[in-house]
This record gives C-alpha cells, sequence and structure tokens, in this order.
C-alpha cells in the first residue's frame, strides 16, 4: 500500500511539473451579477465587459495580450489611467489595512528599540553633531531625525521598509508599495503565483498585480482610478480597470466582487 501511494504521489507531481504551459482563455466569462456589481455590456468577440456597482463605481473587464513582457503591458496600462480616466482596484481598502497593520506593526517595534544602549546613542549623537542635525532614538534600522526641513522618520526592519518627511511617506511592506504626499497617494503590488491547476509546480508561472492612484489632478470628478490584473505571464492576463467618484472607502462595497472576476478568468 505504501509502495502505490508513494508511485502515485510521485506521478502526480510529474505530471503537475511538467504540464504544456499555462492555461489561457479566448472569451471571458462575465456574469450577469457579481456581488455588489452589475454587468451593463458585452463586446462581440467576449474580450471585454463592463459593470457598474450600486454606488457608481465603474468596472471595465478585459481580456489583454502581452506585449513584451507582462511588467511593460502593466506599465502602459498604468500609464494609460493615469493620463486619462481609467479603473481602478479592489485591492484598495484590504491594501491599506493590510498596509496600516503592518506600519503600526512597525512603530511599535520603533517604541520598543527607543531605549537603545548608551554607547549606539553617543555614536549617533557624535555623528548626528558632525552633520547638523539631532537624532532621537535609533538602532536597529529605527529611528528619527530632526533636520531643517522637519522631522525624519525611518525604519528599516526585515521586509518593512518605511521613510517619512512631513507629509511625505514611503512604504515598502514585502510586495506592497506606497508612496504618498499632499497630493497623491500611489498603491502598487506585483508578485507571482502558480496558477490554477498547477500547485505542485516548481515555476510560478502566473502574476497578480494591483494599482490604485488618487490624486488632485484626476479629471471629471474623479477620486480613484486603478486595475487588478491577474493571469499567465506569458498572456493573455485578465485585467479590471476600475474608475469612481466616490472615497476609495467605498472600494471596499466591490473588492471581493472584482477580485473574483479577475481570479475566474485569470486563472490565479
Amino acid at each position: 500500500m505504501k509502495t502505490t501511494l508513494l508511485i502515485a504521489a510521485s506521478a502526480l507531481a510529474l505530471s503537475a511539473c511538467g504540464q504544456d504551459g499555462p492555461r489561457t482563455i479566448a472569451k471571458l466569462t462575465c456574469p450577469t451579477t457579481e456581488g455588489d456589481l452589475t454587468r451593463v455590456s458585452v463586446s462581440a468577440d467576449g474580450k471585454t465587459c463592463a459593470y457598474r456597482s450600486s454606488d457608481g463605481a465603474e468596472v471595465t473587464l478585459e481580456l489583454v495580450a502581452v506585449k513584451g513582457d507582462v511588467n511593460a503591458t502593466l506599465d502602459a496600462i498604468e500609464k494609460e489611467l493615469r493620463s486619462t480616466p481609467g479603473p481602478l482596484s479592489l485591492e484598495a481598502k484590504q491594501t491599506q489595512a493590510e498596509v496600516g497593520a503592518l506600519v503600526a506593526d512597525a512603530q511599535a517595534a520603533k517604541a520598543r528599540l527607543g531605549s537603545v544602549a548608551a554607547e549606539v546613542a553617543r555614536v549617533q549623537a557624535e555623528a548626528a553633531a558632525d552633520a547638523g542635525v539631532t537624532v532621537r532614538a535609533g538602532g536597529m534600522g529605527v529611528g528619527t531625525v530632526d533636520t531643517e526641513d522637519g522631522e525624519v522618520t525611518r525604519v528599516d526592519l526585515p521586509g518593512i521598509h518605511i521613510n517619512t518627511r512631513g507629509e511625505e511617506a514611503n512604504v515598502r511592506v514585502g510586495p506592497i508599495h506606497v508612496d504618498a504626499n499632499d497630493d497623491d497617494t500611489t498603491v502598487r503590488m506585483f508578485r507571482d503565483v502558480r496558477l490554477r491547476g498547477q500547485a505542485l509546480s516548481r515555476e510560478k508561472r502566473g502574476v497578480r498585480a494591483t494599482f490604485i492612484y488618487t490624486g488632485k489632478d484626476l479629471p471629471s470628478g474623479y477620486r480613484y482610478v486603478g486595475y487588478e490584473a491577474g493571469g499567465p505571464k506569458t498572456g493573455p492576463i485578465t485585467v479590471a480597470k476600475v474608475k469612481s467618484k466616490v472615497d476609495t472607502e467605498s472600494g471596499d462595497n466591490i473588492y471581493h466582487d472584482v477580485q473574483d472576476l479577475v481570479r475566474r478568468n485569470g486563472g490565479v
């Protein structure tokens, strides 16, 4: 019995690792409704469908060919959205909540690390005096500096990098990047994933990505634009473009709905 189970397991592993290539689709699956989203149109070729939420958010689901590589393709979509009000994100509120929790953890770590060895504090004070600035706290990649331009806080911990200066903040938490200032906020997430049906594959042939932008320069009263994308790196990838004239908090109403549409079609 043990031998039979081992042979079966080995065959399954070899089958998964030896799959010919990522699953691809020619047409989108666009249900009439998906949670709070209601379908308003489907293109004749089945590669585009449009949805609207109860609070007016507009979602366009598209099957997009990869040109060059997946990063270049996503960069082009981001550029399009930034220049013309196009669709936005689904991971908006969840991503912000995750980042907020991690930032809180980092701040707690900063508080704990504030009590450092006297010798370290002395060396930092001497270095600060030479540079003409005042240093508070420090050690283990955590510290706050007072400069002529205002207070600067820096946190560098494994997987967490936070830099703030006045109204500006740059946060790096794993694959999530957040850049914010007084005028706008940009959130990006990009990670390699295994495609559906390839859980045992050593190679991650799929990708998931999120882009969110909120800024004062958005026209026509839009509050945020962005996308959620997923699929095989070689394409085609499924991209949900979202645009909304309501606050990003409302994005939580459709987040899971849009994500479900992308995952169902992208196979991630």
